[in-house]
């Protein structure tokens, strides 16, 4: 009689076992799905990605920092010991190829000119006369003094139509020595460290010229990824905005002081977005993985401690649990949970984690 009492009771204590279990079940599927619909999806901006299998890069992020494009830049230079005179370009203008930078005044230049004025004149007087009226040797050495007079003034710093111009000039008081420094290229004014009246000699930087239509971003690593030149890559920076660049050299030498490899980006600087001195960051992108099932990272949301995603199922956002396996840039590996072909909400995931809590609290239950 013991054993049957026994036996029933048990029999009782699992029959109300199985039916807490499937009302719970019940409950969960409830609780585990949001209906909306395609209006409402609309207006909550819920949008949805179907899963598949795809070959993913790894990215890798490194520091750098923008400089000047050294292919797009030049360096303007006095060529022998001269005296500022005046200035005629200030720091930031945009300056033209030809354009006057400054005026500068020199002995060695004003020697120079009335050299080349002599060797001209003297070249004149025996091209008239004629080989036949003056002795070969007087004709040759004519000629070369005049070519050698015009190179001299033409390294100098005159240009080739100003010693041109020289050279035909009658006038001996027509050259004082001074003379224009010229924008080698088109571009901005980067630097123009001198005052007027300095006495500057040989090499000494007065202009850089800069085009910041396109810059260098240079990036270093102690040990760099397999990048090829001409690879794209992402500069970003500290905004956020993206520009994209490409790979232009992979620098052979090792930096003597911190032992790292540099990294040459090019950009076009559209809008003027990138400056130099700019600190920003490199996205490269390295190699490629094989197909795997894969969500965009704003797919993937944590409810009670695990990681879900919104699978769309009719007019219904079910919460299904997934199991990942890796992030890689901006995509999840999906290692279980999912199919390919599902459809699975990529934003407005806050939302219908919003909207799955506040059924699961109206139903009497905390997640």
């Amino acid at each position: 009689m013991r054993s049957g009492s026994t036996t029933a009771a048990a029999l009782v204590v699992v029959a109300a076992w199985n039916c807490g279990a499937d009302a719970e079940a019940d409950d969960d599927h409830e609780e585990g799905a949001v209906a909306l619909s395609h209006e409402e999806r609309t207006a909550a901006g819920v949008e949805t990605e179907r899963v598949e299998r795809r070959s993913l890069r790894h990215r890798v992020v490194l520091p750098a920092e923008v400089v000047v494009n050294g292919y797009r830049s030049a360096r303007v230079t006095p060529k022998i010991t001269s005296v500022v005179e005046a200035r005629h370009v200030r720091l930031g203008d945009a300056v033209e190829a030809g354009q006057r930078l400054a005026s500068l005044s020199s002995v060695a230049m004003a020697e120079a000119a009335g050299e080349l004025m002599l060797a001209a004149y003297e070249w004149r007087l025996v091209r008239e006369l004629g080989s036949e009226a003056v002795s070969g040797r007087r004709y040759a050495e004519a000629q070369t003094a005049q070519r050698k007079a015009m190179a001299k003034v033409q390294a100098y710093g005159l240009t080739e139509s100003q010693a041109h111009s020289l050279a035909a000039s009658d006038d001996a008081s027509a050259f004082s020595g001074v003379f224009d420094m010229l924008a080698p290229r088109a571009g901005t004014v980067f630097s123009d460290d001198f005052v007027v009246g300095e006495l500057v000699e040989p090499g000494r930087v007065l202009f850089e010229i800069v085009d910041e239509s396109s810059v260098w971003v240079e990036a270093r690593a102690a040990e760099l990824p397999d990048v090829e030149a001409g690879a794209e890559v992402d500069v970003v920076d500290s905004e956020g905005r993206r520009t994209v660049g490409r790979v232009v050299q992979r620098h052979h030498r090792l930096d003597e002081s911190t032992r790292t490899q540099g990294l040459r980006i090019e950009v076009d600087n559209v809008g003027d977005a990138l400056h130099p001195g700019q600190f920003v960051e490199v996205e490269l992108a390295t190699g490629a993985t094989g197909p795997v099932l894969a969500v965009p990272k704003a797919a993937v949301t944590l409810i009670d401690g695990r990681e879900n995603v919104f699978r769309l199922e009719d007019e219904e956002f079910h919460a299904v649990p997934v199991a990942t396996r890796a992030d890689i840039g901006e995509w999840v590996v999906i290692e279980a949970g999912l199919e390919p072909g599902d459809d699975v909400a990529t934003s407005g995931v806050f939302h219908l984690k919003s909207l799955l809590l506040k059924s699961s609290l109206g139903s009497g239950h905390a997640h």
